[in-house]
């Protein structure tokens, strides 16, 4: 419910978001950066070298893989920013790799989270289809950018990775997860964030490891809408599942053979969370300035439930508690700029919300409760988007790949060859 403080609060922020403009989406965009390159494992002879943290200032032995493949992507944005040098850039990547290639697998895949230090499995976690990708994602940029043993080296993790040793032929869906205790679970049966690794293992270098193009048509594609056009909308309705594949592979202006367009799927998906926290900004004091429900940080702990209609079977699937995430917004700015940006300004507004990495984690307004950590993840969707946003980098980067070009293609998407 909303309170007369955090009523007055949002309409302060509304009359300096209309009155001033700022230089906010360069500090987010350099903060964001600098999250990347400043929570990284770099204690020379580390076995965990180039490892990032999956959060901060909590929890900081955990590192995830999911992070490294967004922290792999922020070395070239930051040489072409001018932040960092090439040198630098170039051995970063390099060394983080060979990290890489001596860690513990399961065919080619990785732990989820690993000890910051020592890059050991940490908790018992799972060996995960979707993180790798993003890691290998990560690999594939700064590989394609450096070139050199840069390259080598991240064709050499990605030519191991078994792809067909994480499906299952019965029902030809992608598994979620492997634990060495207790075999495989989940499936990737649904719409979600998972499109990388479609084309990621069409494209695969070892003929015998590519997976059959049937694997990515049988997917569920349930198609809802709200306020606009249908769309294909993936279990929770949670914002992030329409961006992170988006992040590396351009899919704008390309269509499978199905017809899917992706990238007009996502403005759709986008535009449906705008409207839903806007029709229901007077329920929740967030909603008046921002928007972008999307898994994150919340009053209670961390949420995967987070998402607008249409969800689930029914739209009964997604949770809606008033808590945002400026990568929610943000991670849409390729989508939907106008609305990313106006919500980046009101964030600005809010001094709990900002510290030395940009934008933190999420908030709740009716709460007044503030997220105190950065999330990798988070930080690196926010960073990929606004470089593409701005002058496509990063998918300029990734675009130039065979193996991208060849997985698009083998799926059957259209794709000039550049």
């Amino acid at each position: 419910m909303k309170n007369l403080k955090s009523c007055l609060t949002a309409l302060l922020i509304l009359l300096c978001v209309f009155a001033t403009g700022s230089q906010n989406l360069e500090r987010e965009y350099k903060g964001s950066f600098y999250y990347f390159w400043e929570q990284t494992n770099t204690l020379d002879h580390s076995p965990g070298y180039g490892l990032v943290r999956d959060r901060f200032p909590g929890n900081p032995s955990i590192a995830s893989i999911a992070a490294v493949g967004f922290g792999l992507t922020a070395i070239p944005i930051g040489v072409e920013e001018g932040w960092i040098s090439y040198e630098d850039g170039f051995e970063r990547a390099s060394r983080t790799l060979d990290t890489f290639l001596k860690l513990e697998n399961f065919h080619g895949f990785f732990f989820h989270f690993l000890d910051f230090n020592t890059g050991e499995r940490a908790w018992d976690c799972e060996i995960s289809t979707i993180d790798t990708a993003i890691f290998l994602c990560g690999a594939l940029t700064a590989g394609e950018y450096f070139g050199g043993e840069v390259a080598e080296k991240a064709s050499a993790l990605y030519e191991r990775v078994n792809w067909n040793r994480m499906i299952d032929y019965r029902n030809n869906y992608f598994y979620m997860a492997y634990y060495p205790e207790k075999g495989f679970q989940g499936f990737w049966d649904f719409y979600a964030e998972q499109l990388m690794m479609y084309v990621l293992a069409a494209g695969a270098p070892n003929p015998k490891y590519r997976i059959d193009p049937v694997v990515y048509y049988s997917f569920k594609r349930y198609e809802g809408s709200y306020k606009g056009e249908r769309f294909i909308h993936s279990w929770f309705g949670s914002l992030f599942t329409y961006q992170f594949s988006h992040a590396w592979i351009d899919f704008r202006k390309i269509r499978d053979r199905d017809g899917i367009d992706w990238f007009e799927n996502s403005i759709r998906a986008s535009l449906a969370n705008y409207n839903y926290c806007k029709d229901n900004a007077d329920q929740y004091t967030g909603f008046v300035i921002g928007w972008g429900v999307t898994a994150c940080d919340g009053p209670g702990g961390y949420n995967g439930l987070l998402g607008t209609p249409p969800s689930g079977n029914n739209s009964t699937a997604h949770r809606v508690d008033g808590t945002l995430a400026p990568a929610g917004a943000l991670g849409s700015i390729v989508f939907l700029p106008d609305r990313s940006l106006e919500a980046l300004e009101a964030y600005y507004e809010l001094p709990d919300l900002v510290g030395g990495y940009g934008l933190k984690d999420s908030f709740n307004l009716d709460l007044d409760w503030f997220a105190s950590d950065y999330i990798g993840i988070d930080k690196g969707i926010t960073l990929l988007m606004i470089s593409n946003y701005r002058n496509d980098l990063v998918w300029n980067i990734l675009m130039e790949s065979e193996y991208i070009v060849d997985g698009l293609d083998r799926l059957g998407f259209e794709v000039e060859r550049r």
